[in-house]
């Protein structure tokens, strides 16, 4: 059984593909983490809780255990709470009516079953059948307050994952205040581990960075209202030797697209702790007698077969039980978006010959992007007032549509729900709709203020705006924007004990919109955007799935923005486009922007004839690559975090029969000897090089490697070569 109970033990076994995850309920009652690690078929851990053979007079003790290695402090707890002993980074903490936040949770009861339940508001993995998955539920509960907390994993029987989350119930009959509520704690007994984070900023998003656990605590968090450029919700934490194929791999991915922290504490015994979740800095949950809260789903892979064999274990997971709808698993059209060629200075005329030109050139889709709709000119006006510019289209959209298709082209289109500008109708109305703490000035970004999405009014106000356009018009695509981070975060619509509820009810209301704009047109391909790659994580995923990878489109930077990103999600959610960006020709572009969901950022008018040439072979490409890549299994050859001059990589298919390699050149290498070694292959399998003819076995490619010295290699160059079994 995946999950398994030994009542005379008292042991909780959870096992994935991969990995083992053991708690155990020990004396009074305590939940205590035992190991997470590679695969083990037995449960002989008693010692492992105690870090220490005796805990010193600074520790606290229970009076009720006698064994002098407890201590809270120096134990590795399941969930740690606040105030009753453990002085090391807390997973949760209630304010009670009392004014204190002295938080002691204890085992109850717990229950497995098949399945996974989903978490009310909140996106979250989910199965397709109740096989896909088991779940524990571990019920406890703060015998002096009352509070509840309930304690969710499940394992996913094909993949080394798991997930968790916490939902807490106030069952007194006093109010009470949550001050934190991590999704996720793991105790390691060790510190001999770096950790890797994706830091960055906008057009340098998902930058790869590693760095050895300390003792102190470090980490990465956002407070911006979104998960953010600057950081990802995603963390790592590996052995010291780990590489992309070799040694231990546990990754940790919030689903949720607001504040979060993913930190580590190493104490001073050497045991570190990981902890992911809602930031609890400006974050706050007030909570009636019987009302309930429920936290974020964390994601947990493990990997023996280092970062590598983590991500993998990702991508096939979200391609399978994160991503829905339609566009899951059939291929999405091929798409042409106007913004880096003509801004918002277009006309309805102008978009119809770029139709013209890209229905000659084998692309499905032209994208309208911002400046269809108000007096939207520039970016200083009109975000809010969603009616179409019918002088700027020359008519109704309708009919503007209508010449569109009748080109045999889809058509798209771009929003930015979640904002208003200071110069809009809609704001003159209700200056009081978006977020801000009344009496204090007002911050301004972009020319806009942020919506208070807390309030239905104002969600359903926004909806019926946007549903209208869409229902009453051929629209097959949206392009969700979001281009600012929330300050003054205030509501003057709650009461002051829930005022640090405005950014975490801020989300729901986005989630909410998004799920019904899904749901009421499950035929609309949902692109997010967040000034490029502002709010790239799986709780966005979950409702559209594809989000722009950054709005930096310059292929030898893209590169770094992709390898990273490719840590945690796959190459189908990666908006990539070629544009007009100088430092690399069409050739790289297009190889680069293979990678992810392809398209262009260009005026076709403008294309020579080699250009089309050269975009409609590589419109080809994308139709004959499109299942590898989006199905096969990355595996990153030359990472740019390793080499700066040069990368690459590879897509295997899943049966083996066919891969794809790519290789790039950033900065001209001192010498041109280049011997790659492949992976992935069959090693019993023999291989045709597509672009030489040459036939090599799978164990040659892998183990010899093959000889690209011949390939050119100056600035900005790239090669790519298919490979297919004989």
């Amino acid at each position: 059984m995946p999950i398994s109970f030994d009542s005379e033990r008292k042991i909780f076994k959870l096992d994935t593909a991969t990995s083992s995850y053991i708690i155990e309920i020990y004396e009074q009652n305590y939940l205590i983490h035992l190991y997470y690690g590679a695969k083990i078929p037995d449960t002989n851990l008693k010692n492992h809780k105690f870090l220490m053979n005796w805990f010193g007079s600074v520790s606290p003790q229970n009076i009720n255990i006698e064994d002098r290695r407890f201590s809270p402090d120096v134990c590795t707890f399941e969930y740690p709470c606040e105030g009753t002993g453990d002085f090391r980074s807390s997973a949760f903490s209630i304010r009670n009516a009392d004014g204190n936040n002295a938080t002691d949770l204890r085992y109850v009861s717990h229950k497995i079953y098949p399945g996974k339940p989903r978490i009310d508001g909140l996106p979250s993995l989910h199965v397709n059948t109740d096989s896909d998955a088991d779940t524990l539920e571990i019920l406890t509960e703060d015998a002096v307050t009352g509070i509840r907390a309930i304690l969710y994993y499940t394992v996913f029987n094909n993949y080394g994952a798991m997930t968790r989350f916490v939902k807490v119930i106030n069952a007194s009959d006093r109010p009470a205040d949550i001050e934190r509520v991590f999704s996720s704690c793991v105790d390691f007994n060790t510190n001999e581990f770096d950790m890797i984070t994706l830091y960055g900023d906008w057009l340098k998003e998902r930058t790869f960075e590693r760095a050895p656990l300390g003792r102190k605590k470090q980490g990465v968090s956002s407070k911006r209202g979104s998960s953010s450029h600057a950081q990802n919700p995603f963390g790592a934490i590996v052995g010291r030797n780990t590489t992309e194929e070799n040694g231990d791999a546990y990754g940790f991915n919030l689903v949720y697209s607001g504040n979060f922290e993913f930190s580590a504490e190493v104490d001073a015994h050497g045991a570190s702790r990981v902890l992911m979740g809602i930031n609890p800095d400006a974050f706050g949950w007030h909570l009636e007698p019987g009302e309930e809260f429920s936290s974020p789903e964390t994601v947990m892979v493990y990997s023996s077969d280092g970062l590598g064999g983590m991500s993998r274990i990702f991508h096939r997971l979200y391609t399978n039980h994160l991503i829905r709808g339609k566009w899951a698993h059939i291929k999405r059209p091929l798409l042409i978006n106007n913004w880096e060629a003509t801004g918002m200075d277009f006309t309805g005329d102008k978009l119809v010959t770029f139709a013209e030109r890209a229905k000659e050139i084998g692309i499905d889709m032209l994208v309208m992007d911002d400046g269809w709709f108000g007096k939207r000119d520039d970016d200083t006006s009109s975000l809010g007032d969603w009616q179409v510019n019918e002088e700027k289209l020359g008519g109704p959209l309708k009919d503007f549509i209508a010449r569109i298709n009748a080109l045999g082209i889809k058509f798209g289109i771009w929003y930015e729900p979640e904002m208003v500008s200071h110069d809009s109708n809609l704001y003159r109305e209700h200056p009081d709709w978006c977020i801000h703490v009344p009496g204090r000035e007002k911050s301004i970004a972009r020319q806009q203020y942020v919506l208070d999405w807390s309030r239905k009014e104002v969600r359903d106000y926004i909806y019926e705006m946007m549903k209208k356009v869409i229902g009453e018009n051929k629209i097959d695509y949206v392009k969700w924007d979001y281009n600012r981070c929330i300050t003054e975060a205030g509501s003057p619509a709650l009461p002051p004990e829930r005022q640090k509820e405005v950014f975490h009810r801020f989300i729901l209301g986005t989630y909410e919109i998004m799920d019904r704009l899904t749901v009421d047109f499950p035929d609309l391909l949902l692109e997010n955007c967040s000034s490029g790659g502002g709010r790239f994580d799986p709780g966005t995923l979950y409702f559209s799935p594809q989000i722009w990878c950054s709005d930096n489109t310059d292929p030898i930077d893209r590169i770094d923005i992709q390898f990273g990103t490719s840590l945690c999600y796959p190459a189908s959610v990666m908006g990539a486009h070629v544009s007009a960006s100088t430092r690399a020709g069409f050739e790289t572009k297009g190889n680069v922007a293979l990678w992810g969901t392809f398209g262009y950022e260009l005026d076709p008018n403008t294309f020579t004839p080699d250009d089309i040439e050269l975009i409609k072979e590589q419109v080809s490409e994308y139709h004959k690559y499109y299942d590898l890549i989006r199905s096969g299994d990355l595996y990153r050859l030359i990472s740019p975090w390793e080499n700066d001059r040069r990368v690459a990589w590879m897509f295997v298919s899943e049966d083996k029969e066919e891969a794809l390699l790519t290789s790039v050149v950033m900065r001209k290498p001192h010498d041109n000897a280049f011997f790659l070694r492949l992976r992935g292959l069959d090693p019993e399998k023999y291989y045709v090089d597509d672009t030489s003819g040459e036939v090599y076995s799978g164990a040659l490619l892998m183990n010899a490697g093959i000889s690209l010295t011949n390939y050119s290699n100056n600035d900005g160059d790239s090669f790519k070569i298919y490979f297919h079994t004989l």
